[in-house]
């Protein structure tokens, strides 16, 4: 036989698909890749305008239309008051689900983390000091609730590089009767519904009180904690 080995025959044009294969794959991985990260970079984008966050917003763009109806026609006029309350319920009602839909489908973003407080206590706030100016709850009640509220929220950044002060029980409770109590006094009520939000507003103020002492001591322990491991790991570092 005459003829050159198969191998040899082949070998140039064989190297050459080869060649023209690894490029091709190269080519295919890279824009595999390029389409991955364009596909993440969508979801990172789009992940802004989950529900969670936008039941957040709509807290948001809530808090001056609930001050436009309060405020509506000198803030007496019972019709006004109770379209008020719709569009306080409605903000409460939201605040109940946005936070329990974003830990629950991992919908957290750093918006909802900023947002999320800012338009619970704009709402709450709104309220209070509505209520204030037109003289149906008295401007202690509103002090206590929105000094302690903002107090508190400072207090978690003061102690934040120690750990995070977990919401409690009686926080939970709190905001629920601040919510029961504050909807109670934007309906124009009258009989013994009037005497009862006075009550419910006396338990919603106690309930603010004690679970801000709470939230004060558990900050003092979570500080001397965080300031007693740091000496160990120095002490340790040292030795």
């Amino acid at each position: 036989m005459t003829g050159a080995p198969a191998s040899a025959a082949g070998g140039p044009s064989q190297a050459g698909a080869t060649g023209t294969a690894g490029a091709s794959g190269t080519e295919t991985g890279a824009k595999s890749a390029r389409s991955g990260k364009i596909a993440a970079a969508a979801v990172d984008q789009a992940s802004l305008w989950n529900i969670a966050n936008l039941l957040t917003m709509l807290r948001l763009l809530l808090v001056p239309g609930f001050v436009a109806l309060m405020l509506a026609d000198g803030g007496y006029d019972p019709a006004w008051r109770s379209f008020a309350w719709a569009a306080f319920a409605v903000a409460m009602i939201t605040d109940l689900f946005d936070g329990h839909l974003a830990r629950t489908y991992n919908l957290v973003t750093d918006f909802g983390k900023i947002a999320d407080p800012i338009a619970d206590k704009a709402i709450m706030g709104a309220a209070l000091i509505c209520l204030s100016s037109l003289g149906d709850l008295p401007w202690w009640v509103t002090g206590i609730i929105l000094g302690r509220e903002l107090g508190i929220t400072l207090l978690r950044f003061v102690v934040i590089r120690y750990g995070v002060i977990p919401a409690s029980r009686g926080g939970k409770l709190k905001t629920l009767a601040q919510g029961i109590a504050v909807g109670m006094y934007i309906l124009a009520l009258t009989g013994w519904l009037a005497t009862a939000r006075f009550w419910v507003m006396a338990v919603a103020v106690a309930l603010t009180v004690a679970t801000g002492l709470d939230y004060v001591k558990q900050a003092i322990v979570l500080r001397r904690q965080g300031i007693a491991e740091r000496e160990a790991a120095l002490e340790e570092t040292e030795a």
